[in-house]
């Protein structure tokens, strides 16, 4: 039989294999190291929401294909949520659509607005869907650069990236991996480059509830003429704890959010159909559930952070997200990837080299991102083993 005269995989998705996620948690499998890298927690989230899911499943509320814009009663949880949190109003049946985790609302987002050859400014670091998303919608993207030690955005700099083929600004905040969070004056900034413009966004917020130290997350779609032009995303995992369930969501107006859902429903078309109940009712806790959970989160970033720092390393301190960026430059390192593929060997510990975030891998070249969402004897433990750097050095 002749070969194949061209690759299988086609021209926009060439430059992407397999995912650092893939590739570091099967080292941290492979050597026995505690898995730092992965951002999923290592407890469940409360118990009321699973015995939730149960009850749906024994009642069979969901067991068969829900409505694909999502179970009514998830759809005004999530409305329910917005006003309280933001004070924007959405109607559930217009207005919101439940997605397979926040990795497919912004897969139909851009499939859904965008044209090939369409620009989209993201700001780097990004998650690697994003990267993705944008080829296979047939568009450039076009990276602006957090640099450190501030990872604020050059508002100039973003300004000066806007051409006529601009179509989309893609948000993240709070940003994985920095744990940036957009001051008001910044967003304010960047909604009114969007209004100039006329520029459609696309914010990430899966993070909203994770801030710390008094920074607080402000939707963009809460600015002057941005409701009109915003697709917010966010999801249940990093809130709740149960990232396996999938289970997130799109709030914009009705035509955006039409726009989205016809690209959606030839994705996955629907998914999660018991889980959406348990989330409806988990999006309604009380504010001491989303209190506590922050202030837990809080202590961990500080004991994982405190430890870091005494193993070495120079530490960036996150001011939302469960992931904190450090430096491998006072060990005499130059190279994050070599350093994170010898950590689990060194140390037994997994982390993630920040490079694989960049367009510009210069830029990050030095950094490494370690997550903070898992048991306090985990995180005790590796910090211990990290100290074994401290001792080398």
């Amino acid at each position: 039989m002749a070969g194949m005269t061209r690759p299988p995989l086609n021209r926009r998705l060439a430059e992407f294999g397999t995912t650092i996620f893939a590739e570091m948690s099967a080292l941290a499998a492979r050597t026995g190291a505690i898995n730092l890298g992965q951002g999923f927690p290592d407890t469940d989230g409360p118990e009321e929401v699973r015995e939730a899911a149960v009850r749906a499943l024994r009642e069979g509320r969901g067991n068969q294909y829900p409505p694909g814009p999502g179970v009514p009663e998830l759809r005004t949880a999530i409305a329910d949520h917005q006003r309280r949190f933001y004070d924007l109003t959405f109607d559930p049946d217009t207005d919101v659509l439940v997605t397979a985790g926040a990795t497919e609302a912004i897969a139909a987002a851009m499939l859904a607005l965008l044209e090939p050859g369409d620009e989209v400014i993201a700001f780097e670091p990004f998650y690697d869907s994003y990267a993705a998303c944008i080829a296979m919608a047939g568009a450039k993207r076009v990276p602006l650069t957090l640099r450190a030690p501030s990872f604020r955005p050059d508002l100039d700099e973003l300004r000066s990236k806007i051409t006529p083929r601009t179509r989309l600004l893609l948000l993240n905040t709070p940003h994985n991996p920095t744990g940036t969070v957009l001051t008001t004056e910044e967003q304010s900034a960047i909604a009114a480059l969007a209004v100039e413009h006329d520029l459609l966004v696309v914010t990430d917020e899966v993070y909203e509830h994770l801030t710390f130290d008094g920074a607080a997350h402000v939707p963009i779609a809460t600015f002057p003429g941005m409701r009109e032009r915003t697709v917010s995303i966010s999801s249940a995992g990093k809130t709740f704890s149960f990232t396996g369930w999938k289970v997130g969501w799109v709030t914009a107006d009705g035509p955006l959010l039409s726009a989205v859902r016809t690209a959606k429903q030839y994705l996955t078309y629907v998914s999660a159909g018991p889980f959406q109940y348990a989330i409806a009712e988990a999006l309604r806790l009380p504010d001491a559930y989303f209190d506590g959970f922050r202030a837990d989160l809080r202590r961990k970033r500080d004991l994982l952070g405190d430890g870091l720092r005494a193993a070495g390393f120079e530490v960036h301190q996150p001011e939302g997200t469960y992931f904190v960026t450090a430096d491998v430059t006072p060990f005499g390192e130059k190279d994050a990837y070599a350093f994170c593929r010898a950590l689990p060997e060194r140390c037994g510990v997994v982390a993630i080299p920040n490079s694989v975030f960049y367009d510009d891998p210069d830029a990050g070249r030095t950094q490494v991102r370690f997550t903070f969402c898992k048991r306090d004897d985990v995180l005790t433990e590796a910090v211990g083993r990290l100290q074994r750097l401290a001792s080398s050095t």
